[in-house]
């Protein structure tokens, strides 16, 4: 299948002034009525979205009736850094469905950030499905197979009910599903447009009843479940008012604002260096958050012996 073309250079890795690396991606931004006001390389090309497609998987549990605190349903959204706040939370998704973490089929992992992998380990803790950054999606898919009476055990088969919701849920936003694969945790991985993308979160932001409006609201009140402590995707929804964002590997990053409009970014190499870097460019295109914000999404400095020596930039944005 093919996905994407020859894209457009979107960062360089500039070292003392020489270039070194460069990025190559697509951008694109959707106004409330889904057309597209500005774009960089083929926003038709199919990606997959990978955790960038969690508000979508959780509002297809919404849907199928999840009914659960907001600080649960924010971290059903996340790629979570593993800190204790996020283990607390999923496990009291699971517990409300009467479960526990033995219920979970994510791929058993240590944290996803530094810091928190390096505590876990310390500890003499092994991989754990909980720990892994997933966790909260896949608890709320089986807290939603509790309600409806599905099976636990096949809750990540591309047949189950609750993986049916998903992509049921992406057509109902009038996208189509060009592929499905396997993601990293084990879950159904779906491809779709990167302006599908786009014009989903969109829609979900702006939001003013329903479902939609309750995971958006969900990720607004609880940005640091959504992510973690320290992490570019927390601030960005804390610097940009009613703004939801999502990462996603493999150079993915998907928002959307109150206004309806909404943004997407694959960097085609799956460089998550110039992830943040190409979203503050975009911030500071659409004069979004202040300076200091759009300067952190935009620091990812390169380093010579300790001392910094150059950065990755956007480029053209």
């Amino acid at each position: 299948m093919v996905n994407v073309g020859d894209p457009p250079v979107v960062a360089q890795v500039v070292r003392n002034g020489f270039v070194e690396s460069t990025h190559r991606g697509i951008v694109v931004i959707t106004r409330a009525d889904g057309s597209v006001s500005y774009s960089r390389g083929d926003y038709t090309s199919n990606i997959l979205p990978r955790s960038s497609l969690k508000p979508i998987q959780a509002l297809a549990m919404v849907r199928c009736g999840l009914a659960v605190p907001s600080d649960q349903l924010a971290v059903a959204c996340a790629s979570h850094s593993g800190e204790p706040m996020h283990l607390r939370t999923v496990l009291d998704l699971l517990h409300g469905a009467g479960l526990d973490e033995s219920y979970l089929r994510n791929t058993p992992d240590l944290p996803l950030m530094d810091a928190q992998r390096n505590e876990w380990i310390a500890a003499g803790r092994p991989p754990s499905s909980l720990a892994q950054n997933c966790s909260g999606k896949h608890a709320a898919m089986l807290a939603t197979s509790v309600l409806n009476d599905w099976r636990l055990d096949t809750y990540l088969h591309r047949g189950h009910p609750a993986q049916q919701a998903v992509i049921e849920t992406i057509r109902s936003f009038r996208e189509r599903v060009a592929w499905t694969s396997i993601d990293g945790c084990g879950a159904p991985a779906l491809a779709v447009d990167l302006v599908g993308l786009a014009r989903m979160f969109g829609v979900l932001a702006s939001a003013s009843g329903g479902a939609e409006k309750e995971v958006a609201d969900a990720m607004r009140a609880h940005p640091e479940l959504v992510g973690g402590t320290g992490r570019d995707v927390t601030d960005l929804m804390r610097g940009v008012p009613g703004m939801i964002a999502k990462d996603g590997a493999e150079g993915v990053y998907a928002a959307g604002l109150p206004d309806g409009r909404g943004i997407a970014i694959k960097i085609t190499d799956g460089a998550i260096r110039a992830r943040p870097v190409v979203m503050g460019a975009v911030l500071r295109r659409l004069w979004l958050g202040d300076a200091k914000l759009r300067a952190r999404m935009m620091d990812m400095p390169i380093y010579g012996r300790g001392q910094v020596v150059g950065a990755v930039i956007p480029i053209d944005i």
